[in-house]
């Protein structure tokens, strides 16, 4: 029942200062974000590709107003590709980006996105890997499959995210698990209404393993994006029944979060993603990280008593 409040305060610009402002919140913000800028994250890399871990990263950052704004944040993630060109990971390496960054959200939107989003496309293909376009709220969604459907054109290793917990995700998991795709599956971190997403917690546990089961049934490549035990553990059956090898389809978890089971997963020979975010605008990606796992608040609450 948290997760609504915590996503309505991840919006309010009072609670952004009190948070924000509290000693404590870097010290917690630095578990889920491991810096600032792309020099403090190429260390992070090496040092997780070094334990057999691949990555996905995130230059946080949503609150766009302006073109210039989009710009910028196009220009960061070209900044990313160029700084892990000589690290030559390839698609152990690759990146998540959320379209509102692109200036999706401003007057012509559509188009702004696609062409600040193509650039850093191009670029990441360039040096071997790809770009795996994130989902947002459901006023989004139209928008950002067309522009996956565009990219895939030309590059048709871009990626995209579905959520269990919309109603219409069981039929866009059909329509995307044709030969070539790649689909990350999450449960869901935006507050929707009642009208187009499930509510209910075991709801959206059984439309997750619907929907892992159509793109395990599939010809494209699944990515599970979750943290909860039972739900890896279904994942690997259903990878099992479809008689997929444990390269053709992959594990993701955020940084920060049940690190010892990215290592398990690794050394049991499965591909497993860590989700890797930075940058200075951390406060709305944080706040989803404590609105999603009860457990993550916990930590967050505790700390704010025992060093505030």
């Amino acid at each position: 029942m948290l997760g609504p409040v915590i996503l309505a305060a991840s919006r309010s610009d009072r609670m952004r200062r009190l948070i924000s402002a509290a000693p404590v919140t870097k010290q917690v913000v630095d578990r889920f974000i491991p810096g600032e800028d792309v020099d403090d994250i190429v260390p992070v890399v090496r040092e997780l590709a070094g334990h057999g871990l691949e990555l996905t990263m995130d230059v946080v950052g949503e609150d766009i107003t302006s073109p210039a704004q989009a710009a910028a944040a196009r220009d960061a993630y070209l900044e990313l590709v160029d700084r892990l060109k000589p690290l030559e990971l390839g698609t152990r390496a690759e990146m998540s980006v959320k379209l509102s960054m692109f200036g999706q959200a401003l007057e012509g939107g559509h188009e702004l996105a696609l062409s600040n989003v193509r650039p850093v496309v191009e670029a990441a293909a360039e040096i071997g890997t790809t770009v795996t376009l994130d989902a947002e709220d459901h006023t989004t969604l139209d928008s950002m499959f067309a522009i996956h459907e565009e990219l895939r054109k030309d590059f048709p290793q871009t990626g995209c995210v579905i959520q269990a917990y919309l109603f219409r995700t069981e039929a866009d998991a059909r329509r995307l698990a044709g030969s070539g795709s790649r689909v990350r599956l999450v449960k869901g971190a935006y507050k929707e209404p009642a009208s187009v997403a499930y509510q209910d917690k075991h709801e959206i546990d059984r439309a997750y393993v619907r929907i892992l089961r159509t793109l395990m049934q599939g010809e494209g490549y699944p990515m599970i994006g979750s943290h909860d035990p039972r739900l890896i553990a279904i994942g690997q059956e259903l990878a099992h029944q479809a008689g997929r090898k444990l390269d053709e389809y992959e594990f993701q978890m955020l940084y920060g979060i049940r690190t010892d089971e990215h290592l398990r997963l690794a050394a049991e020979g499965h591909r497993m993603r860590v989700y890797t975010a930075y940058g200075t605008d951390w406060y709305g990606y944080f706040m989803r990280r404590l609105a999603e796992k009860p457990a993550n608040l916990r930590f967050f609450a505790r700390s704010m008593l025992t060093k505030g």
